[in-house]
């Protein structure tokens, strides 16, 4: 982070949202003589909201947006997500230590998330919703509303209860929902929007294609993405509300969810925008994200061939670096080091350029949802054939071939003890787990090994990975080497829980009230980072 304007929004922003409020009478009299109907259509009136709202799904800008919003991606969710999902450790050491990577919270942090995954997409949310309705376009809103549920369901599993079911309304405070209302509700919000999409869908038919940066409008692919979002949030709850769960995943799977790489959705070109990836650019640029120990053990010891598609070797420079399966040297990074910046200046890079997509869901990570439904629930489909089926697809979606996949399932290898040296440093951590790759064993042992296969395909997408490994346990992950977040409760094995609420919440009197109303909705009625959410209750 070599300088951060934490509280800058996109550059283009506020073109966006002049073009997002342009009048529609206006609209209509324009020498064209465009009807309300040509206009609902063209989706002028909600494109540019729609265009703001899909980039703050995962924040992403273009280079024209120079660091403002790497910026926010890297104190929202890399130094949060990314490296507590055991992904990426950093060349750097912020606040004396005392940052997230060592457990500890910083307001300013935990404030960019709460504003970059709630706050941002808001206000776009809102005006494509009053937009939607003086137009009477509800496909437009169905879109908008697949998008916030995409958004917000990361505040919800980040923080707790948010304000949800009141969103929108005017009020000086609106208040907060438990965290079971607001999955209830966003479950009813795909459903209707899914339903109100069906139809187009099914005769080829487009919603605000213009302005649609991640399918280009294409309502077939939005269906599949929000039955697929559905079947994530729905085994979110299989521990908490198995029987929801399984209703809610049956809907989706009937409903028709991702099956093939298109399927995938991601930001990197659209309407007519050119997107750069944010941790590329931390990596290369800022020279602060690097590969964690938790990935050198499960790659290598799996002897993965995704090894390669997901870090570059080390510096030849580096004389610590690790000899691996495929013959090259690579340097993973402790996780929670207080090691100052350029310490770990030669270890191993994510392999990304700027062109590589920012994705919010892929085909594989279904495959798995559905391989761990059917663990549990039979009528889903053979467990074994869709833990393979996904194992294949995050192959195909790295550009290896399937065909590598059964040698990869019989190696019977296991994840690997890693020890890390640098200039007057070390770091040491036995391996994580004896689970193979092969699908054998107890059913517990099969979870396992779901959610190890599952995280790794996952990769880079650290935000859900974390959670993840917060409801299930699993991977295990190589501790990290100074907690200092243990006053607070956390402890080094179960890692951070939850992010606390941002100071502000709690200035004013009305909302210091909301505020309490709030903590007293969370399970352990506390507001500290050790706290369980609703679902993390293994």
């Amino acid at each position: 982070m070599k300088k951060v304007n934490r509280y800058k929004v996109f550059a283009g922003v506020c073109a966006l949202a002049l073009l997002g409020s342009c009048d529609y009478e206006d609209i209509n009299t324009n020498p064209y003589e465009m009807t309300e109907e040509m206009g609902k259509m063209d989706g002028i009136a909600m494109g540019g909201p729609m265009v703001t709202l899909e980039r703050y799904v995962i924040p992403v800008g273009t280079q024209a947006d120079g660091t403002d919003i790497i910026n926010q991606y890297q104190t929202s969710y890399h130094l949060a997500g990314d490296i507590w999902s055991g992904y990426f450790s950093e060349d750097n050491n912020w606040y004396s230590g005392n940052n997230h990577m060592t457990y500890y919270l910083q307001d300013d942090w935990v404030s960019s998330m709460y504003r970059n995954s709630y706050t941002e997409p808001f206000a776009s949310w809102k005006k494509i919703k009053q937009e939607s309705e003086k137009a009477g376009a509800p496909e437009a809103f169905a879109l908008a509303q697949i998008l916030k549920v995409s958004a917000w369901h990361k505040t919800l599993e980040t923080f707790g209860p948010i304000p949800y079911t009141h969103a929108g309304e005017a009020a000086l405070v609106i208040p907060f929902d438990s965290e079971e209302e607001v999955y209830d509700a966003m479950f009813a919000d795909l459903q209707s929007a899914v339903t109100e999409l069906s139809s187009l869908a099914e005769q080829g038919g487009t919603v605000v294609a213009d302005f649609d940066a991640v399918y280009g409008g294409d309502a077939a692919k939005w269906v599949r993405y929000a039955n697929s979002l559905m079947l994530r949030l729905a085994m979110r709850l299989k521990y908490v509300a198995p029987d929801k769960a399984k209703q809610w995943a049956k809907t989706a799977v009937d409903g028709g969810v991702m099956t093939v790489r298109t399927d995938e959705a991601q930001m990197s070109t659209g309407a007519g925008y050119v997107f750069v990836n944010n941790i590329e650019w931390l990596a290369a640029q800022y020279g602060e994200a690097r590969m964690g120990t938790s990935m050198f053990a499960y790659l290598n010891g799996y002897e993965d061939p995704r090894l390669s598609k997901y870090f570059s070797p080390a510096d030849a420079a580096n004389s610590y670096a690790l000899e691996a399966f495929d013959g090259s040297k690579y340097a993973p990074v402790p996780p929670g080091h207080v090691q100052g910046n350029n310490l770990f200046e030669l270890f191993s890079l994510p392999n990304m350029t700027s062109s590589t997509p920012t994705y919010w869901m892929r085909a594989s990570e279904v495959y798995f949802l559905l391989a761990e439904a059917a663990l549990e629930w039979p009528e889903f489909g053979d467990a074994e054939s869709l833990y393979k089926q996904g194992i294949q697809m995050s192959f195909e979606e790295n550009g290896l071939t399937a065909s590598e996949v059964d040698a990869y399932l019989a190696t019977g290898a296991t994840p690997v003890a890693v020890s890390v040296r640098a200039d007057g440093y070390s770091y040491g951590a036995s391996a994580p787990t004896r689970a193979t790759t092969e699908f054998t064993g107890s059913n517990e042992e099969k979870l396992e090994k779901i959610m190890i296969q599952k995280w790794i395909a996952l990769y880079p997408n650290g935000q859900e990975a974390w959670t993840e490994f917060r409801r299930t346990g699993y991977p295990k992950l190589n501790p990290v080497q100074n907690n200092r977040g243990a006053a607070q409760g956390v402890t080094t094995e179960g890692g951070i829980r939850r992010m606390v609420y941002p100071l502000s919440f709690s200035q004013s009197e009305e909302d210091r009230a909301n505020y309490e109303e709030a903590v007293q909705k969370l399970k352990d009625k506390a507001d500290t980072p050790a706290s369980r959410l609703w679902w993390d209750c293994r």
